[in-house]
């Protein structure tokens, strides 16, 4: 069978859309779960969101490493049918703790796909096209949130919870098909060294260098706020089901159109800095605007927009950073450890927000955050220039 690059690079893409269901099949429809789940406190329903990222947030750093052992391939084809069958499972909509420890166990899978693909993207995609693949990768969060509004919010409306976590639980099946179907096998994968640095200390390691760590700090700041905003944002605004879809929408074009460009001409830092920069001018325009219905929609696609460059750009940073092989690993590790942070804490810390401070919560949210990505972007630059 003839296995065109590209061609895996996108089936790969599409693991990754599954993957990043995992969130928005719950974050887009946040008001009917919530009301299938009544009585339970906000920062509980913003943790049926946001706990598939836990996993994550423990075995991030090191989950490259057993992935590497086991087999890309492989464990990408067991994460994508343990996500089939754990929606299934959840489409029955279990009783609060059930579905929290579900969604928990779903985390493992995420983190397994999250991992696996981007290294065999970077494998598979031929050189000249390298920058394109995996800034198309940066965008699956995004394009998961868009499709998935449009799906989902309207399914739900139709026909209840259930029928959106049967489609999710058949299409990771397919995409485990493909992968199996469409990728080559893994090569035999190398012994483990016979003596391993505690988790501890392998944490310590990452973080201590203010090359390997930079991508993942700024790439929390995006995080955090980013999940948040689509899954929260949308339903305080005149027109939530053309938010919902329109915001990740507008982080995708930007990144895959402005943000190739500025790459190609910024290092990706400045790119980095500069997307928080017009996403501190974008909110203090939804603040402005709050209320007023096209104003606040467009700072919001406004917002939106600007962490797109955020978003391509972190990845960007990673080869940029680190020339040496073992420390993009790290980086890319590191990456998904803090990622996870951010998409776990940010959806029930903006709902705590919200329903304490309203508008007032949701803006400095988003303010402090997107001032600190600058801020230790710059200081980091700092300690790599003082080292070099």
């Amino acid at each position: 069978m003839i296995r065109s690059p590209m061609l895996q690079v996108f089936v790969l893409w599409f693991a990754g859309l599954g993957a990043a269901a995992q969130f928005s099949k719950v974050g887009v429809i946040f008001e009917p779960i919530s009301a299938a789940y009544a009585g339970a406190a906000e920062v509980t329903l913003g943790l049926i969101v946001s706990v598939v990222g836990f996993a994550g947030l423990i075995f991030g750093t090191t989950a490259g490493l057993f992935v590497a052992r086991l087999g890309y391939r492989r464990v990408l084809v067991t994460a994508l049918l343990a996500g089939a069958g754990l929606s299934l499972i959840e489409a029955l909509l279990p009783p609060l703790g059930l579905m929290l420890g579900l969604r928990a166990v779903e985390g493992l899978a995420h983190l397994a796909i999250v991992v696996s693909a981007p290294v065999l993207i970077a494998q598979i995609a031929p050189p000249a096209r390298q920058g394109f693949a995996m800034t198309l990768w940066a965008s699956f969060f995004a394009v998961s949130f868009a499709f998935t509004a449009w799906i989902g919010r309207p399914l739900v409306a139709a026909w209840g919870i259930p029928p959106l976590f049967l489609i999710h639980a058949a299409y990771m099946a397919a995409c485990a098909l493909l992968v199996r179907t469409l990728l080559p096998a893994d090569a035999r994968s190398p012994r483990l060294p016979g003596v391993q640095p505690s988790l501890l200390r392998q944490h310590g390691q990452i973080y201590a260098s203010a090359r390997v760590a930079a991508p993942a700090i700024g790439f929390f700041c995006y995080t955090l706020v980013y999940v948040a905003l689509l899954t929260l944002l949308p339903p305080e605004t005149p027109h939530p089901a053309f938010l919902a879809s329109a915001m990740p929408l507008a982080s995708i074009a930007v990144s895959l159109t402005l943000g190739v460009w500025m790459l190609g001409r910024v290092p990706a830092v400045k790119v980095v800095q500069g997307g928080f920069g017009l996403a501190i001018v974008s909110t203090l325009a939804l603040w402005a605007g709050w209320g007023q219905g096209l104003a606040m929609e467009a700072a919001a696609l406004s917002l939106a927009a600007a962490l797109g460059l955020v978003q391509g750009a972190s990845f960007a940073a990673i080869p940029q950073l680190n020339p040496a092989p073992e420390d993009r690993a790290r980086a890319a590790g590191a990456v998904a450890q803090l990622g996870n942070l951010g998409t776990t804490s940010g959806t029930p810390l903006l709902a705590a927000l919200i329903a304490a401070q309203g508008a007032r919560g949701l803006i400095f949210f988003v303010l402090l955050p997107s001032l600190a990505g600058i801020l230790l972007h710059q200081w980091l630059s700092a300690r790599r220039r003082a080292m070099a």
